[in-house]
């Protein structure tokens, strides 16, 4: 499947990129190829800052990963069913990345969702972290994936809405394993689940 709605919008962002300094383009390259891990570092904060909390809010800070890889499965399974090659690959653009091989397609981002799953997931399980950092971070994420020339506008902001929409009912649910939390906090585990008196 080609899709090229937004192609000019696409030529433009490439071309801009390719108009701006190097090490503005490398520390674009960077944070895209390896910008995910910032939010595993946002999983570890909010798990941590859950330990004295109730059972309900470690609920909810542990579902955080288990929901960002639900929503990377239902993306990929879209992604597999559009194929949608690269713009890379379908308007022989110059572009700051690698196009990647073909048939590894672009529709939607997986970066995106992945993203975006984990911006929700954490403001509903620590609003300030998820407000600040994580939502700014997902935003940057997709941009990102443009700038550097693997993905259409909108495979990114499809990508971005999936994952939020896929973590968020996921994610409102995540409290009610607090029984679940409150029996593994009387186990051996009870070390990485609380740091106080919780229930």
């Amino acid at each position: 499947m080609t899709s090229q709605f937004d192609a000019g919008l696409y030529r433009w962002v490439v071309d801009l990129a390719a108009r701006t300094p190097q090490p503005v383009d490398d520390t674009v390259r960077f944070f895209s190829d390896y910008g995910l891990g910032v939010f595993a570092v946002l999983m570890l904060i909010v798990w941590w800052r859950a330990r004295p909390a109730g059972s309900a809010g470690m609920a909810a800070a542990l579902s955080v990963p288990l929901t960002v890889i639900v929503a990377f499965l239902v993306n990929d399974g879209v992604k597999s069913l559009v194929t949608e090659q690269r713009p890379c690959r379908t308007l022989h653009t110059v572009t700051v990345e690698t196009c990647p091989a073909l048939g590894d397609w672009s529709f939607p981002s997986n970066h995106s969702a992945i993203a975006g799953a984990a911006a929700v997931a954490l403001l509903l399980a620590h609003r300030r972290i998820g407000l600040l950092y994580a939502v700014p971070v997902a935003v940057l994420m997709a941009a990102s994936r443009v700038w550097i020339g693997v993905h259409y506008p909108h495979d990114v902001v499809t990508g971005i809405l999936l994952g939020a929409l896929v973590a968020w009912p996921l994610s409102l649910l995540a409290p009610r394993a607090a029984p679940a939390v409150a029996h593994l906090r009387a186990t051996r585990l009870r070390p990485l689940l609380t740091a106080a008196a919780a229930d």
